[in-house]
C-alpha cells in the first residue's frame, strides 16, 4: 500500500527545485493533452522516471505534487479546453508539444509488411511450463491487435515437445487457453498442441534424408563444437541416404540412447554465425524415466523435435503468414530460414521486438517462478508477488490495460525499462470510471457521534458517474469508525456527511455543508460495516492490515477504489487486494 502506509517515512529533507517543479507542471499539461483533459498522476509518474533517473529516490515526496498538479491540468482542461492547454506548451515548453505531436502521428501499431485483409494467419506459441506472464501478454496483444486489424487468424501453438529442460505443467494447457481468451477478448480462432503432431515432424525428417539436407550425426557434442569452430564438416555429413535411414530408424527403436547422436540440417560449416552451421533439428529424450506429462503422450516418442525445427515446420503447416518475436530469436530467423529453402518454401515476414525491463519486478523466468513454487516460496501462481497473468488479475489489473500497455510500447527493436506505475496508469484508466468508491477503515478507532439525529444518509457510490447509484448508510446506533491517525485532528469533516468536533472519542455534529477547510477523512458506520482485511504487497513481500468494511453486496472480481487509500479489488466478503494507488 503506497497511500498513507502506517509506518512509512517520507524524505522530508528534499524538494524539488523550480526547474524541476516546471518540468512536472509541463508534463502534467502534456498528459492532459493526450488523454483529453483526463491526465493520471501515474501516468506522469511515469514519464518523469524515465527521463530523470536521479529522482526516482524521491518518488514519495513527488507522487502528491504531481497529483496537485494533475489535477490543475485537468481543471484547466475543462475550464479553458485543450487548446489553452496546448498554448501553454507551446509558448513554455515547445518540445513537449512537439514530442506529443509525434506521438499522435506515431498512433497504432505499425502496418504489417505483405499483409493481405483476410489472409493473415499469426500465432502466439508459448511454452506450457506453466501459465501465462506479463511478457507473454506482449505476444497475445500484439499478434491479437494485427488479427483484429487485418481480419486474420491467431493460432494458440503449445510448443511443448520439450520433456527435460523446461517440461510441461499438465494444468497449464487449460489455463493458458483461458488466460489467453481473458486477454484477447476473444478465443484463439486455432489451437495447436505440437506433441500431437509428430508423425509430421517425423514424415518432415524423412524428406530431409531423401533430400539430403539432413543428416544422422553421431559426433559428441565437445567434437561437433570443434567441428564448428574450426569451419570443418563432421565426418556423418558424408553419410549416403541409406545409412542416415537406417540410423534414423535406430534412433526410433531404441537402439541410441539419449545423446549418442542427433539429426542435423545441412547448412554450410563455413557460415560466418557459428549457431546456423549444420544446426540440430532432433535429439533423443529419456521418456522414460521423465515421460511426458500428457497421459496420450507418456513415453510414446523417444526422439524430440528442437525448437527451431519444431517451429519451423508448423509454421509452414499451419500456413503462418507473419511472425513476431523478439529479437533475440533473430538467430532462429535465420535458422529456420536456410531450412525453408531447403524445402522450397517461403519464410513468414518477420517482426522483432527488444526486451521490456519493469524496475519493480527485475528479472523472473517461468522456470524460475515454478521452481519457486515448488519450494513454498510463493503460494502459487496467482501470488499477487509474481508477474503473472494470474497474480496481476487477481490484484485487479484488467485485461484491457495490460492491452493497452504493450500497445502503447509497440514495436519497437529497442530495448526500454518502465516503470510499473506505467501499467498502473492504464488501469486507471480502465477502471476509474465505472470503479464504485467504499470505505475500509485501518486501525480503526471507535467515535460516538451527537446533534445528529438522522438514522440513515446517503452519499454517491462514484462521485462522477450517478448510474453506479448510492450507499445507503445507517446510523442507527450513532457509532462510527475512524483511522486512530485522524484523532490528531480535533476538528474534522467526514466525507460526503459533515463537519464535526472530535472530543474523547465524542464526534459533535456541526453542520453537513463545509464551514472551513478542515481535514476530510473517509469513515464507516458501525451499523453499516463488518470486519475486514485489505492485502498488499509492499517490497516484495505480503502484508495485511485488518479493519473494517463498508458494508456492500460487490461480487468478487470487483475493482473498488477505497477510499484515501487507492485501488483495489473484492477477493472474498471480507478479504479486499490492494491495486495500486
Amino acid at each position: 500500500m503506497k497511500c498513507r502506509p502506517y509506518g512509512c517515512m517520507f524524505d522530508m529533507d528534499w524538494s524539488p527545485d523550480e526547474k524541476t517543479e516546471t518540468m512536472l507542471w509541463h508534463m502534467a499539461i502534456q498528459n492532459a493533452i493526450e488523454y483529453s483533459g483526463k491526465a493520471a498522476p501515474g501516468s506522469v509518474i511515469g514519464r518523469l522516471m524515465s527521463v530523470r533517473q536521479d529522482l526516482r529516490p524521491h518518488g514519495k515526496v513527488l507522487s502528491p505534487i504531481i497529483a496537485n498538479k494533475v489535477t490543475q491540468a485537468n481543471n484547466l482542461a475543462s475550464e479553458k479546453g485543450l487548446e489553452y492547454l496546448r498554448d501553454i506548451l507551446a509558448k513554455e515548453a515547445p518540445e513537449l508539444l512537439e514530442e506529443r505531436e509525434k506521438q499522435v502521428k506515431r498512433e497504432g501499431l505499425p502496418a504489417l509488411n505483405n499483409a493481405e485483409k483476410g489472409n493473415v494467419v499469426l500465432r502466439f506459441a508459448p511454452n506450457p511450463n506453466g501459465p501465462l506472464s506479463f511478457g507473454h501478454a506482449r505476444g497475445i496483444t500484439i499478434n491479437g491487435e494485427y488479427a483484429k486489424e487485418y481480419d486474420g487468424e491467431l493460432i494458440l501453438r503449445f510448443d511443448d515437445t520439450d520433456t527435460t529442460v523446461k517440461p510441461p505443467l499438465l494444468e497449464a494447457y487449460d489455463t493458458i487457453q483461458k488466460e489467453a481468451e481473458w486477454l484477447l477478448g476473444f478465443k484463439p480462432h486455432r489451437v495447436v498442441i505440437a506433441s500431437d503432431r509428430m508423425a509430421e515432424y517425423y514424415r518432415h525428417v524423412e524428406m530431409m534424408l531423401d533430400g539430403e539436407f539432413g543428416y544422422v550425426c553421431q559426433c559428441s557434442a565437445d567434437d561437433f563444437r570443434e567441428f564448428r569452430v574450426g569451419k570443418t564438416n563432421c565426418p556423418c555429413r558424408d553419410n549416403n541416404v541409406n545409412l542416415n535411414r537406417d540410423l534414423w530408424a535406430k534412433m526410433l527403436d531404441g537402439t541410441f540412447q539419449p545423446g549418442d547422436c542427433v539429426v542435423r540440417v545441412k547448412t554450410d560449416m563455413t557460415l560466418k554465425n557459428p549457431a546456423l552451421r549444420d544446426w540440430p533439428a532432433l535429439r533423443i529424450q529419456d521418456t522414460i524415466s521423465n515421460p511426458h506429462p500428457r497421459e496420450e503422450i507418456g513415453s510414446k516418442y523417444r526422439v524430440w523435435p528442437l525448437l527451431d525445427f519444431q517451429s519451423a515446420v508448423e509454421d509452414f503447416l499451419q500456413g503462418v503468414t507473419h511472425i513476431i518475436r523478439g529479437k533475440d530469436l533473430m538467430d532462429s530467423t535465420r535458422k529456420q530460414t536456410l531450412l525453408y529453402q531447403h524445402f522450397g518454401w517461403k519464410y513468414p515476414e518477420t517482426m522483432y521486438w527488444g526486451r521490456v525491463k519493469v524496475h519493480e519486478w527485475g528479472g523472473f523466468s517461468t522456470s524460475q517462478m515454478r521452481k519457486d513454487i515448488e519450494s513454498g516460496k510463493f503460494t502459487g501462481w496467482a501470488d499477487p508477488r509474481l508477474p503473472t497473468i494470474a497474480g496481476l488479475s487477481g490484484t485487479g489489473i484488467q485485461a484491457a490495460a495490460l492491452r493497452n500497455f504493450w500497445k502503447e510500447l509497440g514495436v519497437t527493436q529497442k530495448d526500454i525499462a518502465v516503470p510499473l506505475a506505467t501499467l498502473y496508469s492504464h488501469n486507471i484508466k480502465v477502471i476509474d470510471d465505472d470503479a464504485p468508491r467504499i470505505s475500509f477503515i485501518r486501525n480503526p478507532v471507535e467515535l460516538t457521534m451527537v446533534g445528529f439525529d438522522e438514522d440513515e444518509i446517503k452519499v454517491p457510490s462514484h462521485p462522477n458517474n450517478q448510474n453506479l447509484g448510492v450507499r445507503k448508510i445507517n446510523l442507527t446506533s450513532k457509532t462510527i469508525f475512524i483511522e486512530r491517525d485522524d484523532l490528531e485532528f480535533s476538528q474534522l469533516r467526514l466525507k460526503e456527511f459533515g463537519d464535526f468536533e472530535i472530543n474523547d472519542n465524542t464526534a459533535t455534529f456541526v453542520a453537513k455543508e463545509r464551514t472551513d477547510k478542515r481535514r476530510i477523512v473517509h469513515w464507516a458506520s458501525k451499523d453499516s460495516c463488518s470486519d475486514a482485511k485489505l492485502v498488499a504487497v509492499s517490497d516484495g513481500k505480503l502484508t495485511s492490515v485488518e479493519g473494517k468494511i463498508e458494508a456492500n453486496d460487490f461480487t468478487n472480481g470487483t475493482p473498488v477504489q477505497l477510499e484515501r487509500i487507492g485501488y483495489g479489488i473484492i477477493s472474498d466478503s471480507n478479504i479486499i487486494t490492494y491495486t495500486h494507488d
